[in-house]
């Protein structure tokens, strides 16, 4: 199997492990912030910012979600899942923009 092939099967478990795997958030609070997709007020200021402008994180977004009702766990995995869905789009767009240089 081709580096390439292990990378992008390793990187379809990973993203299948965030968003189906067990965890305090719900799958569809999942999906919805790995997508960086519309959700509570509270939660998608803080889900928006891990997938746009990480360093713009404070711990008032965390504590805003948390009021929302929110447990850490719950915004960890939410979090982590942002981060993964931002990476995502981007090593997608990597590779598309590889395989367009390949043909071209």
């Amino acid at each position: 199997m081709p580096a390439e092939d292990k990378k992008q099967v390793a990187h379809r478990a990973l993203v299948d492990r965030v968003l189906t795997g067990q965890g305090a958030a719900s799958p569809e609070d999942r999906a919805r912030a790995f997508g960086n997709a519309d959700g509570p007020a509270p939660l998608q200021a803080l889900i928006g910012k891990v997938a746009m402008t990480p360093s713009q994180v404070t711990d008032a977004d965390f504590a805003a979600a948390k009021a929302a009702g929110f447990s850490e766990d719950q915004l960890f995995e939410l979090v982590v899942c942002a981060a993964v869905g931002q990476s995502t789009r981007q090593y997608e767009a990597g590779l598309a923009a590889l395989a367009e240089g390949e043909a071209g």
